[in-house]
């Protein structure tokens, strides 16, 4: 399709080809002068610099709370979501044990040593965890000595 376009690069890179290739003392001089206005124009255009302007931040309020709910309305509702929660993590854990299981079973079969495998992620999990609970414990310490809102709400 291109080569019976009128818009053929091929003949004129051809026909500049055979020039070049003509032993001319003026060659490289003349090729290095016709590159510096592409370089030249390459060289500003990569150095601008534009930033868009970042997008607005969309806020969202909680509305689906009611505004006159009780106290025993709002332990009711975490008390439930709470329940999810641990229903959720639970299913969670049954899922990565059936998958430890399948892993274990193909690490059986393909000749590995699995326990050594198992206590080493046991260990792993371990410390992953004891590091989670000190994280949460120094977290705990840090707002026991803030003051409460009632305190430094007093004038």
């Amino acid at each position: 399709m291109l080569s019976r376009s009128r818009f053929n690069p091929a003949p004129g890179l051809i026909d500049f080809w055979n020039e070049f290739r003509k032993p001319n003392p003026y060659r490289w001089p003349i090729l290095g002068v016709s590159a510096i206005p592409a370089m030249l124009i390459l060289g500003w255009a990569l150095s601008q610099t534009h930033f868009k302007e970042p997008e607005r931040p969309r806020v969202t309020y909680i509305t689906s709370f009611a505004e006159d709910r009780t106290i025993d309305e709002i332990i009711a509702s975490n008390l439930e979501n709470q329940e999810i929660k641990e229903l959720r993590a639970a299913k969670q854990a049954e899922i990565a044990k059936a998958k430890r299981d399948a892993y274990m079973a193909l690490g059986a079969a393909t000749g590995l040593d699995v326990k050594e495998m198992a206590r080493k992620a046991d260990e792993r999990r371990a410390a992953e965890e004891a590091a989670a609970e000190a994280e949460r414990a120094e977290q705990r310490e840090h707002f026991a000595k803030l003051p409460a809102a009632s305190e430094s709400a007093a004038p």
